[in-house]
This record gives C-alpha cells, sequence and structure tokens, in this order.
C-alpha cells in the first residue's frame, strides 16, 4: 500500500484528531504541510508531526498557492470556511478528505458535491460514525434483513450537560450565524446515520426545539460574568468553569481552552477567554434540545432527539422492522436484537474499535477508509454525494423548526 502524504488545513481539535492516525501507522499515512492561523498552534502541530518550517502557513490560500505538496488534503477548518479550500484543493489535483458539515450554506454543500463530481477527485466526508465497528455492525443486522423491513428508527443524542456547555454556550459553535445551527453543527451525523440505515430518499420533515435553559433569564442572582471572580455559586452550579477545567485533565476538553496546560495558564485562559464565562450570561444562540420527525420513500419513519440535558455523552438507537427489533447503546457497545416469535433477545457482538481513537473508533475508521481509496481499493461510504441528503435535511429541519411547519424535500 502507497504512503499517503497530506497537508492539513487547520490544526485545532479536528486537524490532530485525524493526523494522529500517522503516529499509529507512519508507514501509511505522512503528515507534511500544516496551514493554521494561530501561531502557537501551527507550531505545536508542526513540532508534533515533524513538519518543515517551509511547510508552515498561517491560511489555506497561502498553502494552495504554492506548487503541489502532498496527496491529499484534510480540510478541518470552521463550518463556514470550508467550501472554498476544498474546491480549490480539488482544482489542483488534491484528494479531499473533508470535516463535517461541508459548509453552513446549502448552496455551498450542493456546489461541493458538483466539484467533487466534475473533478474526479476523491472527496470524503467526515461522517465518522458511518466507520464505526458499531454502527457498521447495526448496518449489516440491517442489510442482512435481521428485523425485516425497516419500519421506523428512533435515535436520541445524550450530549452530556458538560460536553453542550463548553462547545455549544462558551465554545466555537454556541452562534449559528458564526457557524451553524446545531442540528448541522452536532447532529448531521445523526441523520446521515438514520438516512444511511433507512436507504431511501428522506420526502417530509418537520422539526422542534428551542434556546431554554442557558439565557440570561435563568442566572442565579449575584452571579458574576466570569467564574473565576468569585461566584457565590460555585458550590452549587454543575458548570462552574474551575469544575471542568481545572480538575487535573489536560486532555480533551481542557486543551481547547488554552495551549498552556499548567494550571496557571488554565486559570489565566478561563479569567480571559470564553470558556471561563458564566454559561447563562454567554452570547449563545443554539437550541439546547431538538426533535425532528421524517418520512422516508417507501413509507418509513425515523424520529430523532437531540438534548443537552443528560449526564452521559452517548447515542441510544431503536429500529423496529416487521420481523424484529435492534437495541442500540453507543457508549456501552451494546446491541440487542429480538427477533418476533423467539424468546427474549440475544446480544449481537460488535468488534472492538481501535484504541486511542475518538468516536467509537470513527476518527481512525474514517482516515484509515480514505487512505485506502486513496490506494484505489475500497468503496467510499461518505462521499459528497452520499453525505449531501443528510446536510439537506438538517437544513430543511432547521427551516421546519424556525417557521413551526413540515417541509417537503426536494
Amino acid at each position: 500500500m502507497k504512503k499517503v502524504s497530506v497537508l492539513v488545513l487547520g490544526a485545532g481539535s479536528r486537524g490532530n484528531a485525524y493526523a494522529a492516525y500517522s503516529e499509529r501507522f507512519p508507514e501509511e499515512l505522512d503528515i507534511v504541510a500544516v496551514a493554521e492561523p494561530v501561531r502557537e498552534r501551527r507550531e505545536k502541530f508542526a513540532g508534533r508531526y515533524g513538519i518543515k518550517g517551509e511547510n508552515c502557513f498561517p491560511g489555506w490560500e497561502e498553502a494552495l498557492a504554492v506548487p503541489k505538496l502532498a496527496d491529499a488534503v484534510f480540510v478541518c477548518t470552521l463550518d463556514g470556511m470550508h467550501t472554498m479550500p476544498a474546491v480549490k484543493a480539488m482544482e489542483l489535483g488534491y484528494d479531499v478528505m473533508l470535516e463535517k458539515p461541508m459548509s453552513n450554506k446549502e448552496e455551498e454543500c450542493i456546489a461541493i458535491e458538483r466539484a467533487a463530481r466534475e473533478s474526479g477527485r476523491i472527496l470524503t466526508v467526515c461522517h465518522v460514525l458511518r466507520y464505526t465497528p458499531f454502527f457498521r455492525k447495526i448496518k449489516g443486522l440491517v442489510d442482512e434483513g435481521a428485523v425485516g423491513k425497516i419500519q421506523t428508527i428512533d435515535l436520541i443524542e445524550n450530549v452530556g450537560y458538560w460536553h453542550y456547555a463548553h462547545s455549544f454556550v462558551r465554545g466555537n459553535w454556541r452562534d449559528a450565524e458564526e457557524t451553524s445551527p446545531m442540528i448541522l453543527a452536532k447532529s448531521c451525523h445523526d441523520l446521515d446515520i438514520i438516512s444511511w440505515l433507512a436507504g431511501e430518499r428522506c420526502e417530509w420533515i418537520s422539526s422542534f426545539g428551542s434556546l431554554t435553559h442557558f439565557t440570561e433569564r435563568n442566572k442565579p442572582e449575584g452571579a458574576p460574568g466570569n467564574c473565576m471572580e468569585g461566584c457565590p455559586c460555585q458550590d452549587t452550579c454543575v458548570y462552574y468553569a474551575p469544575k471542568i477545567y481545572l480538575n487535573g485533565n489536560t486532555g480533551w476538553p481542557v486543551d481547547v481552552v488554552t495551549g498552556d496546560l499548567t494550571p496557571e495558564g488554565i486559570a489565566e485562559a478561563l479569567r480571559e477567554g470564553p470558556y471561563g464565562r458564566c454559561v447563562y450570561g454567554c452570547d449563545n444562540n443554539v437550541v439546547d434540545h431538538q426533535v425532528v420527525a421524517m418520512e422516508f420513500a417507501g413509507g418509513v419513519t425515523a424520529s430523532f432527539t437531540m438534548c443537552g440535558f443528560t449526564a452521559q455523552m452517548t447515542r441510544k438507537m431503536k429500529i423496529m422492522g416487521t420481523q424484529g427489533e435492534i437495541m442500540a447503546d453507543l457508549e456501552k457497545t451494546v446491541i440487542s436484537l429480538h427477533r418476533f416469535g423467539e424468546d427474549g433477545e440475544r446480544a449481537v457482538p460488535v468488534p472492538p474499535a481501535e484504541d486511542g481513537f475518538g468516536h467509537g473508533g470513527g476518527d481512525f475508521g474514517v482516515v484509515q477508509n480514505f487512505i485506502r481509496l486513496a490506494n484505489g481499493e475500497g468503496d467510499n461510504l461518505t462521499s459528497a454525494r452520499a453525505s449531501l441528503q443528510s446536510h439537506l435535511m438538517c437544513f430543511a429541519a432547521e427551516k421546519a423548526r424556525i417557521g413551526h411547519c413540515t417541509v417537503r424535500m426536494g
């Protein structure tokens, strides 16, 4: 198998999540260049992966303005900065692995799919859940007819109360205008899985949800704007920033807060940056809970629930078919199959995920599959074409939520 060389655009959490594959399998993946506007982050990334100084750039524009540096590009910039570098990279002859969502604009998602088709280059969207052993096992059960013909799919995304506060109240994805609405930023994974399992085109969609808790009106009396300013609620508030970020952990999510992971460095970042803010006094506007109802061609129905008020960070699913049902919990890696007429349910074994990679092994799986594609092997499970439907479903769901209506998919 030929080693694939990669230019990474964006050296944040997702850029490192995918680039880390090269540390485990250096004979398969070589990170040779990086573009990152934050100098400290760029230098740290370059040092970790042994990138030469001349291959370090402050922005994607500079990286794609020089002669071709690698076989492929990982586009891991913020949501609203995906389209131009992805399209430009394909025009220059790079294969592309594109972080989800494809774009935060409907017309740009369509443009990316068109550019991939016309260029003939590989474009893989990082819908990493499709690459987990867990969801691949469920897909296999469905395809082999274990529950007969699917009638209904229910999927619940338990975001986790502190994760929601970190990413969607204090963090980068708090503002739908700056990045994406919640259904796209966090849950396009989920609509993609539902679409994949349904195996048909979504025809109708409706949605309800709002931001009700993380607002100024729920701010405790006397609470300051920043947790580090002597908050009187520090003993009772589960969102008190030092509880989440000054507890000895220096991995995610703390490494998002600052590059100085000493207690003093973290404390300073909380005082000066967004992650120390009171969760009831931020500039967030994305929903903290949402439900989506869908109908697919052929009559399959589905429901999806996203909630930021959960103790666990997991996804739970139930698939109901004409001959049985599947119940599954991603965090516990448990899949149960109950076929009608049989006594009780039986546990379905799930292959272990590769250790050290996030999203239940999906981060590993998507990179591994991309490398195989670059070597002319395998199938592109999350091509631009395959991923476009779930993105359009997200945009339709947001229209339905805002307009309190049912949207017919075009």
